[in-house]
């Protein structure tokens, strides 16, 4: 078997698209940060670490590659083999749809239903996007839900709240990215709590939802991610129940509130089962994300 130190043989970009997926699989690595297997992760990594076009690898694949190119190609395939951190912190990059972010260990790695939903401008719920002129993430991490919100709001405001610094550092530089800075303000806020007096049409949040079990499950590649946005108590429901008890006083009348919860959806309606949640279909899904209007929250 091949290994890190044996790889002269080694000429072609496809020979080492080879290469990665073979090291990929033979240390059973995870994958759930931008692919879902060996190859398409090994594919990007190449790509990008060789500045080339991520949908176009065919043209590329019989193309023999400098001493460098080999050796650049080489240390990123041994980072994500040897260290187990997800690919999206060795390009310090991530998508959501067409549009990147920068990112690194200070966040987590975007991958969010919600963001399927923005470009629709939450149609049918919300009739004119030109209404919305205030607008909360929160929970704001990268910064991505609040820059895609004020994409698909051209109107509105943003509020891009997080508990921690080192995320909030991140989202500035997304923020400039996009050349946002005069319409998203980035609050440190505890939830809810460093709001007094905000009010918005919208509230946006993907907040920590993973219950005590599965965190002490995760795998290596999660588990390099920030703890704090992450676990959420027992059931992963803590910070949800304090968005559900305290958004009704943030929203302006008519307002919505949507709340992606992962795979809580039997856990959160046990627990508000009077409450009349609507579940928005995503791609990926129909049961991760919830919304409310203002006027169905309690309090």
């Amino acid at each position: 078997m091949i290994g890190f130190d044996d790889t002269e043989s080694l000429i072609t970009l496809r020979d080492w698209l080879r290469f990665a997926v073979s090291r990929f699989n033979e240390a059973k690595l995870f994958f759930g940060h931008g692919s879902d297997n060996a190859f398409d992760e090994a594919a990007y990594l190449i790509l990008h670490t060789l500045h080339l076009p991520l949908d176009r690898l065919e043209p590329f694949l019989d193309a023999s590659l400098t001493h460098d190119e080999a050796e650049q190609i080489k240390t990123v395939i041994e980072r994500r083999v040897r260290e187990r951190i997800p690919a999206a912190y060795l390009t310090h990059e991530a998508w959501l749809g067409a549009h990147r972010f920068y990112v690194d260990k200070r966040v987590i790695v975007p991958r969010s239903f919600i963001a399927e939903l923005l470009p629709e401008h939450l149609a049918p719920w919300i009739e004119n996007p030109d209404n919305v002129t205030r607008a909360l993430d929160l929970c704001t991490g990268s910064g991505c839900l609040a820059i895609l919100a004020a994409l698909a709001f051209p109107d509105a405001k943003i509020d891009a709240v997080d508990l921690s610094e080192d995320a909030l550092e991140v989202a500035a530089k997304n923020v400039a990215d996009y050349g946002l800075n005069n319409r998203v303000e980035l609050l440190t806020s505890d939830l809810f709590a460093g709001l007094k007096g905000r009010s918005y049409d919208v509230i946006l949040s993907n907040p920590p939802y993973v219950n005590a079990e599965s965190v002490a499950a995760l795998p290596p590649e999660y588990q390099a991610e920030p703890a704090l946005a992450l676990g959420s108590g027992a059931d992963g429901l803590d910070a949800t129940r304090i968005i559900l008890d305290s958004a009704k006083i943030h929203l302006n009348p008519g307002g919505l509130l949507v709340v992606e919860i992962g795979h809580n959806r039997d856990a959160l309606e046990a627990a508000y089962p009077t409450l009349p949640f609507t579940w928005l279909d995503t791609e990926s899904g129909d049961q991760f994300v919830f919304m409310l209007r203002r006027e169905d929250l309690p309090g």
